[in-house]
């Protein structure tokens, strides 16, 4: 297809010109292409409530329709935001600059499902939960589980290198990402990667796409690993009198040479968050509270349980209860993934931080965050990986109340500041996209973002990918 003239400076803030929107009009059918502000209002934002512009939001079936739309985007110098579930809190798919938004949402299919190479072909918009469930009828397994995982897609997890609860035992995304097929800017389709579950021939191209935050172009296809699913889970939900007991109960499971498929923290002002939402199991003396699944043969998992439990009781649990099977874990688990949906009992507005830091340093960044709580007199609560040194900093305050604002902006860079002295890192699964880029020179060097700076040009030189995010 031929593209029209360069859009001027006023068209690319008000508008696409007429000839723009008749090359959408005969790329997509009605439908697949949207521009009306009442259309397009809901693409203009993600779960970070950022909110950006869009000058149209297409919804391509087809590689070759994104293959057209990139050649042309390109062509005109037009920002493109790719967009899946929009389940990120970081405004990683927020049109900061007005530009077309790409929904991938209509590239939805499972191509393949293959229990002898151990592997599965998706297309960017399947569903995390769906793909999960569709393997484990074969007798397979998907480990990566975001929180999100029932909402979120394939291609947003790979484009944030999403982790989960599971990733203490089986690792994050990238882990699972065998091969990719991408479209570039200006048109050409990357093919890189294999269903082979080893491969060291050249640079690691899937790596680098992986968790690029659609900066370098926009994934229509991923071939992912999978693994034997295990006979049988059990969980164990403990909780303590303090934060400190807790953070000796994590010491003493890896010290006994346990390796939790997922090791969950909740704080005590989770807990008391949490019971705003569920009706919870544990007495009001529990402060701190551990959550562990374990996974493996039928045979040899109830022994599991049993060393776990007793690592556990060395540090003096208050309360504990045991889940056996899905039937059993899933209230256990639920509580868990509650605790986003109740933090907003808590306040109106939060400020999503998923900090890491080596995991000989979690008692003090812990402790560390709730003095910067008290000294700002706000709520911050702390939950999460802690398997991996993986801790979800939520800000709590009311964006409304100038003061509480102030607070908020400020414990954010002293949060920081606290993570990057221990050797932790701005993010651990979330992405940078707008809400943390300000920070990123904290972390990472003039050279690093120097060297990040031109492989971004390398794939997209002109820039349309996504602007403004990540690096």
């Amino acid at each position: 297809m031929s593209h029209t003239a360069n859009v001027t400076a006023e068209e690319a803030v008000h508008g696409l010109s007429a000839a723009q929107r008749r090359f959408l009009e005969g790329l997509l059918p009605e439908g697949d292409r949207l521009f009306s502000a009442e259309e397009t209002l809901v693409f203009g934002t993600d779960a970070s409530r950022k909110c950006g512009t869009p000058l149209a939001v297409v919804r391509p079936t087809t590689e070759a329709q994104v293959v057209e739309l990139l050649r042309w985007a390109d062509a005109e110098r037009l920002p493109v935001y790719p967009r899946a579930r929009a389940t990120n809190v970081v405004g990683g798919c927020v049109p900061q600059r007005p530009g077309i938004v790409l929904s991938t949402l209509r590239m939805a299919r499972i191509i393949d499902i293959d229990e002898h190479d151990f592997v599965a072909v998706v297309q960017p918009g399947v569903i995390t939960a769906d793909l999960q469930r569709a393997v484990e009828a074969r007798g397979l397994f998907y480990p990566p589980d975001p929180a999100s995982q029932n909402i979120s897609s394939i291609g947003g997890n790979v484009a944030t290198c999403a982790g989960g609860m599971r990733a203490v035992r089986y690792g994050v995304t990238r882990d699972y990402v065998l091969g990719l097929r991408a479209v570039l800017p200006g048109g050409e389709v990357l093919a890189t990667g294999s269903r082979c579950h080893k491969n060291v021939v050249g640079l690691d191209l899937v790596r680098l796409l992986v968790g690029s935050e659609g900066t370098l172009g926009c994934l229509t296809e991923v071939t992912l690993k999978l693994l034997p699913l295990p006979e049988a889970t059990a969980s164990l939900l403990a909780g303590f009198s303090d934060l400190g007991a807790a953070m000796d109960a994590v010491r003493n499971v890896f010290a006994a040479g346990i390796l939790p498929v997922a090791l969950e923290f909740m704080g005590p002002e989770v807990l008391d968050c949490a019971a705003l939402l569920n009706d919870v199991p544990w007495p009001k003396t529990v402060r701190a509270a551990l959550l562990f699944r374990l996974d493996g043969s039928r045979a040899a998992l109830p022994l599991e349980v049993d060393r776990l439990a007793a690592a556990v009781r060395d540090a003096a649990p208050v309360w504990s209860a045991v889940g056996v099977g899905r039937d059993e874990e899933e209230p256990l688990w639920t509580i868990r993934r509650s605790i986003n949906p109740a933090s907003f009992l808590v306040k109106p507005d939060k400020m999503s931080d998923d900090v890491t830091v080596p995991r000989g340093r979690l008692r003090e960044a812990l402790e560390g965050i709730r003095a910067i709580a008290e000294a700002r007199s706000l709520t911050i609560l702390t939950f999460g990986h802690v398997g991996d040194g993986n801790i979800h900093v939520n800000i709590m305050h009311d964006a409304s109340v100038t003061e509480e604002r102030e607070h908020a902006l400020a414990a954010k860079g002293e949060v920081t500041d606290l993570i990057l002295s221990l050797g932790g890192t701005l993010s651990g699964e979330h992405g940078v996209g707008l809400t943390k880029a300000p920070y990123v020179h904290r972390q990472l060097s003039k050279l690093e973002r120097g060297l990040m700076a031109q492989v971004k040009a390398a794939f997209d030189p002109h820039g349309i990918m996504n602007p403004g995010k990540a690096y």
